[in-house]
Order: C-alpha cells, then sequence, then structure tokens
C-alpha cells in the first residue's frame, strides 16, 4: 500500500530511457495489401464519376434545349460507363465474376450496390446515346437519358464508400470526407467534358469550377482531420501526384473562369484546355488516393500507431 507522499514522489519521478520508437515484427505488414490492379481500379474510379456527371448534365440540358451539351454528355456518360465495366471485368479476371454480382442485391456490400448501380446505368446511357446518334425512337431515348441522369449522382460517391468500407487504414480513416472528394472530382471533371461543347459549355463551366472547390476543401479537412493516416496522402509517391492534381484542379477551374469571361474563340479554346486539365487531375486525384490506401496497407505503422494513440488516450463517450 503506498500513501500519497510515495504516489507523489512516483508521478515526479523522471524517465531514464526514452519513449519506444514504433516497431513491428520483421516489418511484416498486418493487412493484406489490395490485390486490385493498376490502371484497371483507378480508371474505374475516375471514369465512374465522369460518366455519373456527364449523365446528370445530359439530362439537364434536354430539359433547357442545349443540344450540343446533351450530346456530349449522353456520348461521354455511355463511354464512360463501358469503359468502366471494362476494367473492372479486366480486374476481376473473368467476365463471368461482374455477372455473378447481379444475382443477388445485398444493401449491405458496397459493391454489390455499385454493380447494380453501373449495369442499369450502362444500359439507359446506351440506349440514349444511341438514339441520339441515329434519330430512331427519340422520345425513348430522352426518357432512357433522364433515367441516366437521375442514377448518375450514385455513381459519383459509391466508389468512395466501397474504399472507405475495407479495413486500409488511409481509406477507412477518411470514411467522412472521402465521398466529398470523389463527388467533387467527378463534378470537376464531368463538368470539364462538357465544357468542350463550346457556345453551351456555360452550365458546364459552373458545374466543374463547383466541383473543383469542393474537392479542394475535402481534400484538406480530410488530411487535418484523419491524423497520422494522413501521411499516406501527404508523403512518397501519392502525395507526389496528390499535389499535382490539386495543381491541376487549380488551374483547370482558372482556365474554365477565364473562358467563360473572355468569350468568343479565344474563351472556347481556355475553356477546352480547362477541362481537359480537370480531368487529367481528377484521373490523378483517383490514382493518388489508390496509392495512399495501398502504402498505408504495407505498412503497419499505419494500423499500429493510431490504435495505441486510441488506447492511450482511454475510453470514449
Amino acid at each position: 500500500m503506498t500513501g500519497p507522499r510515495t504516489r507523489g514522489r512516483r508521478r515526479g519521478e523522471r524517465l531514464m530511457v526514452p519513449p519506444a520508437e514504433f516497431r513491428s515484427y520483421y516489418g511484416r505488414p498486418i493487412l493484406k495489401p489490395p490485390t486490385w490492379k493498376v490502371p484497371d481500379v483507378p480508371a474505374y474510379l475516375y471514369l465512374g464519376g465522369v460518366a455519373g456527371v456527364s449523365a446528370s448534365l445530359a439530362a439537364l440540358a434536354d430539359v433547357t434545349g442545349r443540344p450540343r451539351l446533351r450530346r456530349v454528355g449522353r456520348l461521354a456518360s455511355a463511354l464512360g460507363a463501358t469503359v468502366s465495366v471494362g476494367a473492372l471485368v479486366h480486374d476481376l479476371g473473368r467476365p463471368e465474376r461482374f455477372l455473378n454480382m447481379l444475382r443477388v442485391f445485398k444493401p449491405t456490400s458496397p459493391l454489390s450496390v455499385g454493380s447494380w448501380l453501373l449495369a442499369p446505368f450502362g444500359a439507359l446511357a446506351g440506349a440514349a446515346v444511341a438514339a441520339e446518334l441515329t434519330g430512331v425512337a427519340p422520345a425513348l431515348g430522352r426518357a432512357a437519358g433522364a433515367g441516366a441522369g437521375l442514377i448518375g449522382p450514385a455513381l459519383t460517391t459509391y466508389t468512395a464508400v466501397l474504399l472507405a468500407d475495407t479495413a486500409v487504414p488511409a481509406w477507412h480513416e477518411a470514411y467522412r470526407e472521402l465521398p466529398f472528394v470523389f463527388a467533387g472530382s467527378a463534378l470537376a471533371s464531368g463538368g470539364g467534358i462538357g465544357m468542350l461543347t463550346g457556345r453551351d459549355a456555360a452550365p458546364a463551366r459552373r458545374v466543374a469550377v463547383a466541383g473543383a472547390a469542393l474537392e479542394l476543401a475535402a481534400a484538406a479537412v480530410l488530411e487535418r482531420r484523419i491524423g497520422f493516416a494522413a501521411a499516406a496522402y501527404t508523403g512518397g509517391r501519392p502525395g507526389r501526384v496528390l499535389r499535382a492534381a490539386r495543381v491541376g484542379t487549380v488551374v483547370g477551374a482558372l482556365g474554365a473562369l477565364a473562358g467563360g469571361r473572355v468569350g468568343g474563340r479565344s474563351g472556347r479554346w481556355l475553356s477546352a484546355a480547362g477541362g481537359l486539365l480537370l480531368n487529367a487531375a481528377a484521373a490523378a486525384t483517383r490514382y493518388g488516393v489508390f496509392d495512399a490506401g495501398v502504402v498505408s496497407a504495407a505498412d503497419p505503422a499505419y494500423t499500429v500507431v493510431p490504435q495505441r494513440a486510441r488506447l492511450a488516450a482511454g475510453p470514449t463517450r
């Protein structure tokens, strides 16, 4: 039994040994790194967002009488959905694996929900662009385009939920902000595609600039909030890629704003250049986020250090 004086002495004792640094068992990873392939999965993440926003822009353009924006949006949504499914099937290895995911609808599985979103979206986007290019059954094409436009917003964020639902530290810790990063990136890239239409580009330009602002703000919050896991996004190759993506997003958004102010042929060229740069930046963002997850899964520090910090902080109410 110790008295108050003894306890006070113990509290005032000076540590003779410095705090131990993190070490793992021979540096071996605790988690199994993701087996998803590059560039299949980063392309899948990027193209799904572009397709979703393009479909919604095309549906709105159809209602507001902007045929160029509608045509480009339908083409981009159908092409994006097709290539996105192709990238997913290639990553899975066999086409029947994608079809097997459609046998059962599981609301608690982001991959199952995403498969059930992507399959009807691709069919509707394909029907809409077929009507656009052939002029056959325009009423059915309009209905299909409206359906794809309604599903489109879900495609912009479900892949973020899919990543955050894993045990990969850099993805799981960012579960709050990652959907906003992906939504902003998708709006910037989808709006960037719409900016290629010339005179009909004004709505797409506004969408692109708003998306760029959302992406940059959400990414800044993500890196401040998630603590130790933020190092996966700021260091090494993922950090370099994401910093380049931010520069591209800022410059692309400035090009969009300048294109709207200048007008004429110069304005259209500025808008087109800004739109292409926003798409390159969006693709880099998806790759950087993917690569950060791979890095955090391979390094056991991203799993153990936050766990020790939570234990040291004690129980939370």
